[in-house]
């Protein structure tokens, strides 16, 4: 938390919201709620995620956890079936 300041580290839309009025990044601190921790890859499996150097978790308000977990499953899916539509190659 000392690294983030105390503050969700959410920023340029990875939650949907741009914060933009405050300069691009999440204003909750740990001061006005809970703050969590996880990798900026919220799709890791709980193995994979514990396994994130602590260089590379962030500091998360749990709004924009939610929403930045539920959009990285979303476009996680989106691939998927991308991938899944692609027709098989003849060679």
């Amino acid at each position: 938390m000392a690294t983030a300041d105390d503050r969700c580290q959410c920023s340029d839309g990875l939650c949907g919201s741009e914060h933009a009025k405050t300069g691009s990044r999440c204003i909750e601190t740990t001061a006005r709620g809970r703050l969590i921790v996880a990798p900026l890859d919220l799709t890791l499996s709980d193995v994979a995620a514990a396994a994130v150097p602590a260089e590379d978790l962030r500091a998360w308000c749990l709004s924009c956890h939610a929403k930045a977990h539920k959009r990285q499953l979303a476009a996680q899916r989106e691939l998927k079936q991308q991938a899944a539509d692609e027709p098989l190659a003849l060679f």
